[in-house]
C-alpha cells in the first residue's frame, strides 16, 4: 500500500477513534441514567428502553472497533 493510502487510513481510523470516544460518552449518560432510576421504574417499559439502547450502543461499539482492528490490518 502505497503512502498516501495509508494516510487515508490513518485519518478514518482517527475519525473512527473520536466516534468511539463520543458514543462511550452517551452509553455511559444512559447507563448512568438507567443506574439512577429508582428500582420499579429499572423494569418499565423506560427501563427496558434504555437497557436496549445500551445493547446497541455496545454492539456499535463493537463493530467500530473491528473496523479499527480491520484498518490497521490492511495497511500491514
Amino acid at each position: 500500500m502505497n503512502k498516501a493510502r495509508r494516510e487515508q487510513l490513518n485519518k478514518i481510523f482517527s475519525n473512527i477513534e473520536e466516534i468511539v470516544s463520543r458514543l462511550e460518552t452517551i452509553r455511559d449518560e444512559e447507563q448512568d441514567a438507567y443506574d439512577n432510576l429508582p428500582e420499579s421504574f429499572q423494569d418499565s417499559e423506560k427501563g427496558q428502553a434504555a437497557q436496549q439502547a445500551i445493547g446497541y450502543l455496545e454492539d456499535a461499539l463493537g463493530e467500530l472497533d473491528s473496523a479499527n482492528g480491520n484498518i490497521n490490518a490492511a495497511q500491514d
